[in-house]
């Protein structure tokens, strides 16, 4: 409920009282007051100080709804925003959480530069009746410039809290940079995101991150469409997108400076780097494509090399080049053997979001092919993690239900794809791999590389089956993954390693 365009003077009312929470607490501030009959109909400001080098305000308001007392909420800046006196938005009686940061804000409110000092509640009373009471409190998170990447507190809440496998895309754009899908005329115009994540709902998707070239404009559209998507966990992310390669980073809330090559960014080590301090992963993109005037800058050309011990993931496949030259599996394989532990992801890298097969330019591939994770829970968290940790399969043709799980044990160790395991020269470790939904395909054992006759019997020839198979130790370092080809021979699920004696 909005309150009215005109109020009087504010009656008398009692104060609000200001706490710091204990460094234990995560709220920052606590303001505490009551209005009284008096204050029907009249606005009230609560003033908060907002300290030099913060990156974000969120707010957790509540009071007294009894008797239908209803207060509207709003804020406003120092200094003059947008053409007017620091107002920063007004969500009436619609929202009791919002957000603020200099790239992204709740829907009602305005993301731009938190300028240091008093910052104002606005508190519209439209309702109390006389002679009633009703206490208020508002929460105030400030979050500092230093963690300016972390998880919103009103965003961490998972969508689904148990561990399992979750489905999703990793690469993909919409209008806020190259994306386009046909308009309603049938002609070509940037895509709203929207369409990008009804399209992902559709598919069958558990996530996406949104990955728009060297922009996070998209960040306040993300904020708006997460409470409609429920299901579907939306991931800020950025492609840095440069003239000696291309690499997704996650969980991206403030911008990334992309000029590698120039005065500010003089390589790519100064945004691994960076990236590094921030805490967010960073995976290399097609890094096989060609880099010249048919696709400049696609291909990984970093110069001086880049340090990939800051990488986290490469893209393996990306859209349906799993089988093809293009295919980015050699250049991970390769990196692999030379020491880095790296995830093996897939992206759709899709800029057209059609909802249908109708549509001139046929339906979606978003979800093809789809990174599969195992995590903890569904948020944000939990499937960057799960990526950093390796449980994870590429299913190339984005199926709903094909299904790949790696365990290796030795003695009472046990792992999974992504995990370490010691076994000693002249040792074996027993290795098991289960399948679903690949009848009349095989699977592959590949070492350091290099495809091995492993498993005797590789047909798979049931919906769900077992295989099992024993590797010996030379003591030294290797790594064996597990892909599985369709009946028609065609790469269908990319596995991730497993590491023995990597230390």
């Amino acid at each position: 409920m909005n309150a009215p365009a005109s109020a009087r003077p504010p009656a008398a009312a009692s104060h609000p009282a200001q706490a710091r929470s204990s460094a234990s607490d995560s709220t920052d501030l606590v303001l505490q007051g009551r209005i009284t009959g008096a204050d029907n109909q009249t606005y009230r400001e609560l003033p908060f100080e907002v300290p030099a080098g913060t990156a974000r305000i969120e707010v957790e308001f509540d009071y007294d709804r009894s008797d239908k007392t209803t207060i509207d909420l709003g804020l406003t800046g120092p200094g003059e925003f947008l053409g007017r006196d620091g107002f920063r938005g007004w969500s009436g009686g619609n929202k009791r959480r919002f957000t603020v940061a200099a790239a992204d804000a709740t829907a009602s409110y305005s993301p731009g530069a938190l300028t240091p000092g008093a910052w104002k509640l606005l508190l519209g009373i439209p309702n109390i009746r006389a002679g009633r009471d009703a206490a208020y409190t508002a929460r105030i998170r400030l979050t500092p410039a230093a963690q300016a990447d972390a998880v919103p507190q009103q965003d961490a809440r998972p969508l689904r809290s148990e561990a399992g496998w979750y489905r999703g895309d990793l690469h993909m754009h919409s209008a806020h940079s190259d994306g386009n899908c046909a308009g309603q005329s049938g002609a070509r115009a940037p895509c709203p995101l929207f369409l990008t994540a009804k399209a992902a709902s559709e598919a069958g998707l558990d996530f996406v991150a949104v990955t728009e070239h060297n922009t996070v404009s998209h960040l306040p559209a993300l904020r708006e469409l997460q409470p409609h998507f429920d299901r579907l966990l939306l991931i800020p992310g950025m492609e840095i997108t440069t003239f000696q390669g291309h690499a997704n980073v996650f969980g991206v809330r403030a911008p990334v400076d992309f000029r590698v090559g120039s005065a500010h960014v003089p390589d790519w080590n100064a945004v691994l780097g960076e990236m590094r301090r921030r805490g967010l992963p960073v995976s290399i993109n097609h890094p096989i494509r060609p880099s010249d005037e048919r696709c400049m800058g696609c291909g990984w050309t970093p110069h001086p090399a880049a340090d990939m011990n800051l990488v986290s993931m490469v893209e393996a496949i990306n859209g349906g080049d799993a089988d093809t030259p293009g295919s980015g599996i050699g250049f991970w394989q390769r990196e692999l053997n030379a020491g880095h532990r790296l995830t093996g992801v897939g992206g759709s890298d899709n800029h057209d979001a059609p909802t249908s097969a109708e549509e001139p330019f046929g339906p979606s591939r978003i979800g093809r092919p789809t990174t599969v994770v195992h995590a903890r829970e569904l948020s944000q968290a939990g499937i960057l993690d799960g990526l950093r940790a390796g449980n994870v399969f590429v299913d190339a043709f984005g199926s709903r239900d094909r299904w790949l799980e790696v365990q290796a044990r030795h003695g009472a160790d046990e792992v999974a794809m992504g995990g370490e395991l010691s076994v000693p020269a002249g040792q074996r470790a027993r290795v098991l791999v289960q399948v679903r939904n690949l009848a009349g395909g095989r699977i592959e054992a590949t070492l350091d590389g290099v495809q091995v006759g492993l498993v005797a019997q590789p047909q798979v020839t049931a919906a769900q089956q077992s295989f099992g198979f024993d590797w010996p130790s030379d003591g030294r370092r290797h790594w064996l993954r597990i892909d599985v080809r369709d009946a028609q021979g065609r790469l269908a699920l990319m596995g991730n390693p497993v590491y023995f004696n990597w230390r």
